[in-house]
């Protein structure tokens, strides 16, 4: 994507989202109610590979995950209350 070298140089500053983009996932305070993973679940139809989403929003396998990324320079973190 040509992104990268806009991350910033210190370990310190990466971990205060000193680079470009954000990945918000269901579950966390930007996106915190997981019920909402039924659209992605809908729009990609994740059962064709083995991923189904449970009664409680969950994915089976354990180890699946989902998420929104945004590579746009101006996203960042927030919470929703």
């Amino acid at each position: 994507l040509g992104i990268a070298g806009n991350d910033a140089p210190a370990k310190r500053q990466l971990f205060q989202q000193g680079y470009q983009g954000a990945r918000y996932a269901f579950g966390y305070p930007a996106c915190p109610d997981l019920e909402e993973q039924v659209h992605i679940d809908r729009l990609l139809v994740p059962s064709r590979i083995g991923v189904e989403l449970g009664e409680t929003f969950q994915w089976h396998p354990e180890q699946t995950t989902s998420a929104l990324v945004a590579h746009h320079a101006s996203a960042r973190y927030f919470v929703i209350r």
